[in-house]
């Protein structure tokens, strides 16, 4: 790291840029408080103290220390417009809204001002189209690759024909849960299968009427799209219900542990998707526990360390930091703007041999992120409760979403979005 440093020093002297270490602002659009708590603290737990681990045991980025800063939104979208103009001029890297309704708000506003935004698995999906969406990221996976890779899943236990079987889709009515809606539709076109909708109202904990019509028309599966105690309620009334559990899955954030402990054994064989590994069986835990957990440094009560949303949150921060890094390297500087770390983030290449040198092998997926694509490569994992040993377990390998549905569907959105908003499309 020291050797790598003083390059960049040299580096910057030679081309007349200052090199005073100035520091690495990550700031966290968090939400500790409110119904969606149960999801917003172990993600913003997991952000921090990767974080606080690359100060901590490598002296920072490049040889810069990061600065952390977190504002509370409470899942609020104008709360999250609020925080975001309150940091937008204290050099922000990334934001990172953790919140789809805050993301549509802010595309236009990080386009503007010139600030990326990272929606890792969630935001608008259309943004995987860069030469639309320039400062828009959601590597490695969208929504409607979750969408598709359920299906997948779905087909892949029913010899791969769905027709005339009957699927509901359980989502949170807000703009987050009604984001899969046309690639299930546009896949259920596809497959035969029949779709009902069930949308639930915020925060998620009146239920009991849509899944009374799930017992009436007792469809083949249920797909939730639900995030916070929302997760919770849908699992104990299936439980309630005695709708078989191996055939209830949720998205990839309807999949934490704080959404099925509170069912207890009735949680057993629910499914969900995810985007990376479970369990802290990977090298990365033990650095975490002697330079941040164990000093005393960690970001909340230590009480959600390893879980589902935990490792998400770290992920995250360790896409940006090496997005960091690929900033640094690209412009010659340890000391990256916004602007630079745009450029880092569209050029970044994740390989499995650089994923075991963080001491994530095998956690997420390889990838590379280029002009056009700002989504990666689509791919997610299923996993399923066991409830006798309180883990989640993967029980396949990565699953591809269906290009060919839902490719057409981006250019479509994105196309039409770039026409409204009178965008001239980059990477040509």
């Amino acid at each position: 790291m020291k050797l790598r440093f003083a390059a960049l020093v040299a580096a910057a002297i030679a081309v007349g840029t200052p090199v005073l270490a100035q520091d690495l602002h990550f700031p966290s659009l968090s939400y500790r408080t409110g119904p969606f708590a149960a999801g917003g603290i172990p993600f913003a737990d997991g952000y921090k103290d990767y974080l606080t681990l690359i100060n901590e045991r490598d002296g920072g980025i490049g040889g810069v220390k990061i600065r952390q800063t977190e504002c509370e939104t409470a899942y609020n979208t104008e709360k999250g417009v609020e925080c975001y103009e309150a940091i937008k001029g204290d050099n922000p890297l990334v934001i990172q809204p953790l919140s789809t309704g805050i993301t549509y708000q802010l595309i236009p506003k990080v386009t503007a001002d010139g600030i990326p935004m990272h929606t890792l698995g969630y935001g608008r999906t259309s943004a995987k189209n860069g030469a639309v969406f320039s400062n828009v990221f959601n590597y490695p996976a969208n929504y409607w690759d979750g969408a598709s890779i359920a299906i997948k899943h779905l087909l892949s236990l029913n010899g791969d024909d769905l027709k005339g079987k009957k699927v509901s889709l359980v989502y949170h009515n807000s703009a987050y849960g009604k984001e899969p809606i046309r690639t299930l539709e546009e896949l259920a076109k596809k497959h035969g299968y029949e779709l009902s909708l069930l949308p639930v109202d915020s925060p998620g904990q009146e239920q009991k009427s849509q899944w009374l019509q799930i017992r009436r028309d007792r469809p083949d599966y249920v797909i939730m799209w639900g995030w916070g105690v929302m997760n919770a309620v849908a699992v104990q009334e299936a439980v309630n219900i005695r709708f078989p559990m191996e055939n209830f899955i949720g998205i990839w954030w309807s999949g934490s542990e704080n959404d099925v402990l509170p069912a207890g054994e009735g949680a057993h064989g629910y499914k969900s998707l995810a985007m990376h590994g479970t369990g802290m069986d990977y090298p990365v835990y033990a650095d975490l526990k002697k330079f941040v957990i164990d000093s005393g440094k960690a970001a909340g009560a230590g009480d959600q360390f390893g879980t589902v949303l935990y490792s998400r949150g770290m992920y995250a921060a360790m896409l940006a930091v090496e997005a960091a890094r690929n900033a640094q390297d690209i412009h010659k500087t340890p000391n990256i703007t916004p602007a630079m770390m745009r450029d880092g983030m569209e050029a970044l290449e994740i390989t499995e041999a650089r994923m075991v040198e963080l001491g994530l092998p095998n956690f997420g997926p390889a990838f590379s992120v280029t002009c056009q694509n700002h989504g990666g490569p689509g791919l997610g994992l299923v996993q399923q409760w066991d409830a006798k040993e309180k883990k989640w377990n993967l029980i396949t390998d990565w699953i591809q979403s269906d290009s060919d549905v839902i490719e057409p569907l981006i250019t479509a959105d994105s196309e039409a979005f770039a026409k409204e908003s009178n965008i001239a499309a980059r990477c040509n």
